[in-house]
C-alpha cells in the first residue's frame, strides 16, 4: 500500500540547530545606486558662417564638457561642445573653418530598480557617445550649415540603501603562515635544540600519520 507523507510547507527561512540562521544576519546601510538612466539624442544644428559657402569640406566636434543635477523624477544633464566646419566658398577659390559653441539640455528619466525612493541629490553622469557629427549639409537657403550632432548618456543617481550579510563567531580566524624568529645571540643554541625537537618531532609525525613506515 503506497503511503503519501506530506512535507512541511518552506517558508524561505533556514533553520539550523540551536536557532534560527538569522541570527548569524546583519544590516547594514550604506550608500549605492539606487536609479538609473539613459538617453540618446540626434540634435540638429543650424549654423551661419561668415562667407556664403560653396561646399563642406570636413566637420568635428571638439571640447565636450557636461554636467549633471536631479530635478524631480529625471535628471537636468547640462552641457556643451564646439562645432567646426571646414567650407569651401567664393566659387571653391577660398576656403575657411568655421567653429561655433553648442550649449545643450537634456532631461533623462530615472528606472528604479525597487520602486521610486526619496534619494538625495548625489548624481553622476557618464559619456557613453561623446558628441558625433553624423550629417553636414548646406541648407536650402544656401547660406547655413545644417549640422545633425549624436551623443549619449548614462546617469546614476545615489541613494541610501541595506544590504544584508552573514557574521561568523568570534572563535573563527583564517590560518596564517606564522616563522619563528630569534636573536643572533642564541642563535647556535636554539639550531641546536630546534634540530633534535626537530628530529624528535618527525618521528612522532610519522609513527603517528605512518605507523607501518616507522624508521628502523
Amino acid at each position: 500500500m503506497f503511503t503519501q507523507w506530506a512535507l512541511p510547507a518552506y517558508d524561505g527561512v533556514k533553520r539550523v540547530e540551536g536557532g534560527i540562521a538569522l541570527k548569524r544576519l546583519r544590516q547594514i546601510v550604506t550608500k549605492a545606486v539606487v536609479a538609473k538612466g539613459k538617453k540618446r539624442t540626434e540634435e540638429r544644428v543650424t549654423l551661419s558662417p561668415t562667407n556664403k559657402p560653396t561646399s563642406i569640406l570636413g566637420c568635428w566636434v571638439i571640447n565636450h564638457t557636461c554636467s549633471a543635477k536631479r530635478v524631480g523624477k529625471f535628471v537636468e544633464v547640462t552641457g556643451k561642445f564646439d562645432v567646426n566646419v571646414w567650407y569651401a566658398y567664393s566659387n571653391h577659390s577660398k576656403t575657411a573653418v568655421f567653429s561655433e559653441t553648442i550649449h545643450y539640455k537634456d532631461k533623462v528619466k530615472l528606472h528604479y530598480r525597487e520602486g521610486e525612493i526619496s534619494v538625495g541629490d548625489d548624481v553622476r553622469v557618464r559619456v557613453i557617445q561623446e558628441p558625433n557629427c553624423i550629417e553636414a549639409v548646406i541648407s536650402s537657403c544656401g547660406t547655413k550649415f545644417e549640422i545633425v550632432v549624436e551623443r549619449e548618456v548614462i546617469v546614476e543617481v545615489m541613494g541610501e540603501t541595506t544590504i544584508c550579510i552573514s557574521v561568523h563567531p568570534l572563535d573563527y580566524e583564517e590560518d596564517w603562515s606564522l616563522n619563528d624568529e630569534s636573536s643572533s645571540s642564541s642563535s647556535s643554541s636554539s639550531s641546536s635544540s630546534s634540530s633534535s625537537s626537530d628530529g624528535e618531532g618527525r618521528y612522532v609525525l610519522e609513527s603517528s600519520s605512518f605507523p607501518d613506515e616507522r624508521p628502523r
